[in-house]
């Protein structure tokens, strides 16, 4: 399976996304799955309004303005295909909406039936995830009180929780102390152990901790040689 295929895929300047649009002229790659696993790459980029416009794109969250762009198997191109594909990604970010009111459980908990999952499943993969990611101890503390660590792995619990298809993360590697990036590079290789991992941000070095084969954005274009 190919869980994503990009040709010349892009946005305009001017967009829905505003100056996002200009972020991203145009992207070509292909991801396989590896035989055992799953893959994971990391995508390197000059500024972060190019790493959300990608993340966004993969997402579904915004229609490609121009080329080709499948993933999971759907065409992004078409609303039915981002409708299908939504479900089945889960995305971390490091700017996200004010979430401080949340503790580290409510938070998790809350994406969890965001993403529609059967009640009697919500409470034990909210459990599961927060435990995998060592929350456990932090589970009943505010956002707001927590430290910075502990807020980018809820993130990633939270876009987790629904055991996607594919784990996109925007900018969650970058301006993070290094011993707590290789923390939380290697939460992220543990999550690609069982899904798709595409990782977009400025810090190809923590990238590359994370996923291995990182890719990189020049001027808006990224082409996998």
């Amino acid at each position: 399976m190919t869980p994503v295929l990009a040709a010349g895929v892009g946005v305009r300047r001017g967009g829905a996304h505003g100056l996002r649009g200009g972020a991203l002229r145009s992207a070509s790659f292909r991801l396989e799955a590896r035989l055992y696993g799953s893959a994971a790459l990391g995508i390197a980029v000059e500024k972060q309004d190019t790493a959300t416009a990608l993340i966004d794109l993969l997402a579904g969250l915004v229609r490609p303005a121009y080329g080709e762009l499948r993933v999971l198997g759907e065409d992004l191109t078409t609303a039915r295909g981002r409708a299908a594909v939504r479900g089945r990604i889960g995305v971390a970010r490091r700017v996200a909406r004010p979430q401080h009111a949340f503790r580290v459980r409510g938070l998790v908990e809350h994406a969890a039936r965001l993403a529609r999952l059967p009640s009697r499943d919500r409470d034990p993969l909210a459990a599961a995830i927060i435990d995998r990611l060592s929350l456990t101890p932090w589970a009943d503390v505010p956002l707001r009180a927590a430290p910075e660590a502990v807020c980018r792995r809820a993130r990633l619990a939270a876009a987790a929780v629904h055991q996607p298809d594919l784990l996109l993360i925007d900018g969650l590697l970058d301006d993070f102390p290094p011993a707590e990036t290789g923390t939380l590079a290697e939460v992220i290789r543990d999550l690609g152990r069982d899904t798709t991992v595409v990782a977009a941000g400025r810090d190809a070095g923590a990238l590359a901790l994370a996923c291995g084969d990182v890719l990189s954005v020049t001027d808006g274009v990224l082409v996998r040689p």
